[in-house]
C-alpha cells in the first residue's frame, strides 16, 4: 500500500507518523514546497495552484490514496484536487476536530492561522459541529513558520501569546493548522495553568490517517515501509528541523 501527504511544508509528518504506526509496512510519499511557505496569507488561487503541484508531484508515484495534511489547502483546493485526481487516486481532506472537542461538553478554543481564523470557513464548522459549546478562534500568527524552521524562541514566543489570548477555563484546544501538532507538548503546557484540570487538545493525524486507510481501494496491498520525500517535485530528504519532532522518529535511521 502507498499513501500520498501533501502540505506547504512539514505539518504533514504527525499524519505519516500516525499512518506509520497504524500500517508500519505502507508506503509513504511526503510532497510539500516549503520554499512557498506561508501559504496562509496567500489568495485562494495561489493556494490552488500549489497544492495541485504537490498533488501532482505526488500522483506521479502512483498512490492509492492522497491525503491533503493541511488546513489552508483543504478551505481552498480540496475541490479542486478531486475533480483532477478522483477517483483514481481518493483525496482526504483535513477538518478542524471541532465536533469531538465540542461533544466534551466545555469551552473550546481553536488555534489556527490568521487567514483561517475567522474565515466563512471555519465559521461554518463552527456553526454546524460545535453545538451548545462557547468557542473561542485564537489567531496564531506566525507560529506555523516558526514550527517549519525549528525556530524555538519563535515558537515559544507564538506559543506564549496565543495562550495569553485563550480563554481562563478552556476545556479543549483544536489544534487548526498541521504544524501546530508537532508543538503540542507545549501548546499544552502554555495553555494548562489557566485551562480546566481536564484540558484536551484535539490534532486530525489519527483520524485523517484512519479515513485514508478506509478509503484505499485494495486495503489488503502491503507495502514495504518505503519513505520518498518530495519538494516542489524534486527527489529531496527531510529536512533538519523536522528531525527535532517526535513525529520523525519513525523515518530516521536508529543509531547503531
Amino acid at each position: 500500500m502507498k499513501i500520498a501527504l501533501m502540505d506547504s511544508g512539514i505539518g504533514l509528518l504527525a499524519a505519516a507518523a500516525a499512518l506509520r504506526a497504524l500500517r508500519p509496512d505502507v508506503d509513504l510519499v511526503l510532497s510539500s514546497n516549503p520554499a512557498s511557505m506561508p501559504w496562509g496569507p496567500r489568495t485562494p488561487e495561489e493556494v490552488t495552484e500549489l497544492a495541485l503541484g504537490c498533488a501532482r508531484a505526488a500522483a506521479a508515484h502512483r498512490p492509492d490514496a492522497l491525503i491533503v495534511a493541511c488546513n489552508t489547502a483543504s478551505v481552498h483546493a480540496l475541490a479542486a484536487l478531486r475533480a483532477e485526481l478522483e477517483p483514481a487516486v481518493p483525496v482526504i481532506g483535513t477538518v478542524p476536530a471541532i465536533k469531538p472537542a465540542a461533544a466534551l461538553g466545555g469551552p473550546v478554543a481553536i488555534w489556527a492561522t490568521p487567514a483561517t481564523t475567522g474565515s466563512a470557513y471555519q465559521r461554518g464548522l463552527i456553526r454546524d459541529f460545535a453545538g451548545a459549546a462557547a468557542v473561542t478562534e485564537v489567531a496564531c500568527p506566525g507560529l506555523a513558520d516558526a514550527v517549519e524552521h525549528g525556530d524555538d524562541a519563535a515558537i515559544e514566543a507564538a506559543v506564549a501569546a496565543a495562550a495569553a489570548r485563550t480563554p481562563a477555563g478552556t476545556a479543549a484546544v483544536v489544534l487548526g493548522c498541521t504544524h501546530y501538532e508537532l508543538v503540542a507538548d507545549r501548546i499544552r503546557a502554555a495553555v494548562a495553568p489557566s485551562a480546566l484540570p481536564s484540558l484536551t487538545l484535539h490534532g486530525s493525524a489519527d483520524p485523517v490517517a484512519a479515513q485514508a486507510l478506509r478509503r484505499v481501494l485494495d486495503p489488503t496491498r502491503e507495502g514495504t515501509g518505503t519513505l520518498t520525500v518530495l519538494h516542489a517535485g524534486a527527489p529531496a530528504t527531510l529536512p533538519p528541523a523536522a528531525l527535532g519532532y517526535p513525529q520523525a522518529l519513525p523515518f530516521t535511521a536508529p543509531t547503531p
